[in-house]
């Protein structure tokens, strides 16, 4: 059967309306997130992904964000090297705050967190940063050297999977299913593996290339109990480090996406209490 346009335009909004309700409904189920809905604090909200990740990481916490009156962006970073993710960092807060003029609220996953440390975190329109299950590296630390801490190498490391040129890593599906998302569905576990961004073991290994901002901005953090990327123990010591207000959920490494409600209320809960920006 064939679809008219007119049928087929009032069927793509019914869609669209559908969706943008869901989103709504989907927020107002946590008390906690309509709670956090307020006139003060921050509303700019920029999302860093982590490594073997993309912006989409972040597509169950957007719209608890944006239905709570917060304007929320995902950066799409390279993964080719720290100056380069930083530059697709800084431009997405460019492009946040052109729509919306006003402090942003700087959010990294993961090996998001060194992006969010570095330059971008030291503009003078972020207000503070939200660490979840991130690397929070000082003065002459990576990711890499922070991981060499661990008594032993985290369960993820078995399942990298490295090109010809020992450039860039990948996870292995049985990785992605074992150690990364173990704690997502199969069909999700799918999409990562197909979705994830090839990194470069350059940007892991990068260090920070000012003073990291956690420094000298307010700080929050997500500790994910059963991490077998960066490790709960670890991602506890980088907290308790840079005095961050703290939570820790179950979830695995990808905890944005095994608890966006809570991942969600914990942002609010950050963007909330920096009144005075």
């Amino acid at each position: 059967m064939r679809i008219g346009k007119s049928t087929h335009a009032i069927m793509s909004a019914g869609v669209l309306l559908a969706a943008g309700f869901h989103s709504v409904g989907y927020a107002q189920q946590s008390p906690a997130l309509s709670q956090g809905n307020s006139s003060g604090g921050v509303k700019n909200i920029v999302l860093v992904h982590g490594a073997w990740a993309d912006g989409s990481s972040w597509s169950k916490v957007i719209p608890l964000l944006e239905a709570q009156g917060y304007h929320a962006i995902a950066a799409q970073l390279p993964l080719t090297s720290l100056e380069d993710d930083d530059a697709a960092t800084q431009r997405a807060i460019a492009r946040n705050t052109a729509a919306y003029p006003g402090p942003v609220l700087l959010v990294g996953h993961s090996y998001g967190g060194v992006v969010i440390g570095d330059t971008p975190g030291n503009g003078s329109n972020v207000a503070g940063l939200v660490y979840v299950a991130a690397f929070a590296p000082d003065s002459g630390e990576s990711a890499l050297s922070l991981l060499g801490t661990l008594s032993t190498p985290p369960p993820i490391n078995q399942y990298l999977v490295f090109d010809s040129a020992q450039q860039f890593a990948t996870i292995s599906p049985q990785g992605v299913a074992a150690a990364f998302a173990q704690d997502l569905s199969r069909l999700e576990q799918i999409t990562l593996t197909a979705t994830q961004g090839p990194t470069s073991l350059a940007a892991l290994s990068a260090t920070p290339t000012v003073v990291p901002a956690w420094r000298t901005k307010p700080t929050w953090f997500i500790v994910s109990a059963q991490d077998e990327v960066i490790t709960a123990g670890l991602e506890e010591r980088l907290a308790e480090r840079m005095n961050a207000t703290t939570i820790t959920l179950p979830t695995c490494h990808v905890a944005m996406l095994q608890e966006p409600f809570k991942v969600a209320e914990f942002i609010v809960r950050a963007a909330t209490s920096l009144r005075g920006q």
